[in-house]
């Protein structure tokens, strides 16, 4: 019964991701009514509330613009994290989609409350996770620290059979080139690293097809070397 997963690179609430947004409505829990979407600007909760409400905006315009049902959370830390009134918004959806940010603060935030409960409850029961960015990168066994160099991690949700979830890959400048390097020897026998291009997302369901969405490529490390795949290529997973 588990829903779609969409791991995006970049783009959310862009015009860019719109035949992407548009699939993933077509494939949620709504069974032909009107799509619930659930926006959550978590990751931003440190940035204050001129971030958090430019992220929120985004999403009502966005998928009020696709003709959905859609909701902006205001899940920006513990407390709010464990408000039984966004637990049940969560719970309700048919779409729930977090934005960018800090993958570690959204982590922290959203790990043991209500509303990862929530989320996890109606993502069993067929609605669709999709994370951009930090809500990408969460689904992963690790979290990297990029102040560290990808010599440190966190855990991660270990959701997404990958160790390692990089976004905005093609985008990563020359100077952070190393830190893909040892995130690459950080890989054990069949472990896994993905990196998704900006404006592309890796769309699929545990145990099932997973294919390449968007602009751009998604690229697979494994201890022995690396893949690209190009949009509408299929991931084995």
């Amino acid at each position: 019964m588990n829903g779609l997963i969409a791991l995006l690179g970049s783009g959310e609430y862009l015009p860019v991701m719109d035949d992407i947004d548009r699939h993933l409505l077509s494939n949620s829990s709504a069974n032909g009514r009107r799509p619930c979407v659930v926006c959550l600007p978590t990751a931003a909760g440190r940035e204050g509330s001129t971030s958090v409400n430019r992220w929120s905006n985004m999403g009502v315009e966005h998928f009020t613009r696709l003709n959905a049902d859609v909701q902006a959370v205001p899940v920006i830390d513990r407390e709010s994290a464990n408000d039984p009134q966004w637990a049940d918004a969560i719970e309700s959806a048919d779409l729930i989609y977090f934005s960018g940010g800090n993958p570690q603060y959204l982590f922290e935030t959203m790990q043991g409350s209500r509303a990862w409960d929530a989320a996890q409850k109606a993502w069993a029961r067929g609605a669709v996770y999709a994370g951009c960015s930090a809500g990408a990168m969460i689904l992963g066994g690790q979290i990297p620290d990029f102040r560290m160099a990808g010599l440190r991690s966190i855990s991660g949700f270990g959701i997404v059979p990958a160790k390692f979830i990089t976004p905005h890959f093609d985008a990563i400048p020359r100077v952070w080139k190393p830190l893909i390097h040892t995130l690459h020897r950080r890989l054990d026998e069949g472990e896994k690293m993905l990196g998704v291009d900006e404006n592309t997302a890796l769309v699929g369901k545990l145990g099932g097809t997973w294919t390449v969405m968007g602009k751009s490529q998604v690229h697979v490390f494994r201890k022995d070397g690396s893949r690209s795949y190009r949009a509408g290529e299929q991931v084995e997973m």
